[in-house]
């Protein structure tokens, strides 16, 4: 990794500077750099690290015109896979379910470096959730803004996609994850299967 990828670095912790993730409050930096490390330990090029560090950098931080701004700071490459990575680029967004339901349907013309650094990004929400789950129950459910159920068909149909569309280890690990999220949401809710 190189020049590009320290100015990325620097870029992404000035995008999400502020901001944290719902479900566990940490600072949202601390997950664009495990979806990093995940990406960079599959065999990841350049290109596809950087966008790992930018993947949420639109959907979160300045829609279109956040776009635009990778695309001329770090080339077409980068760009078309945090575009890949990304379900909304406005506000109001639409429904989560709608987006999501988007998303799957997208997944099938997503480029590999898209898949990669989209399967490195839901297995670290799957690990996130899980470990806020065995640390506080069910009061992650409020906190994260999802219900079990949402969880479970959406985490259980990315694993299906992704072990179609990019077999490996790493979409190994995540239907793991996924499975044991199922299994411990199943025990501890009450919720019921999608």
């Amino acid at each position: 990794m190189g020049d590009r990828f320290i100015d990325a670095l620097g870029y992404a912790a000035l995008a999400h500077s502020g901001q944290v993730r719902r479900a566990d409050g940490q600072p949202y930096i601390a997950h664009l750099l495990r979806v990093t490390g995940l990406v960079i330990q599959e065999g990841g090029t350049e290109d596809e690290a950087i966008a790992a560090l930018l993947h949420d950098a639109v959907e979160d931080q300045g829609g279109t015109d956040r776009l635009k701004d990778v695309r001329a700071r770090y080339g077409d490459a980068v760009a078309e896979i945090v575009a890949e990575c990304t379900d909304s680029y406005g506000d109001p967004k639409p429904t989560w379910r709608r987006r999501k339901e988007q998303y799957l349907g997208e997944l099938e013309g997503c480029s590999p470096g898209g898949l990669l650094v989209s399967v490195a990004d839901k297995l670290d929400n799957v690990r996130s959730l899980l470990r806020e789950h065995r640390i506080h129950g069910e009061t992650v459910w409020e906190r994260s803004g999802k219900r079990p159920s949402d969880a479970r068909w959406y985490y259980g149909a990315l694993a299906a996609r992704f072990v179609e569309l990019c077999p490996g280890p790493m979409t190994d690990e995540l239907a793991g994850a996924v499975e044991e999220l199922d299994r411990e949401i199943g025990e501890d809710s009450g919720d019921g299967a999608e």
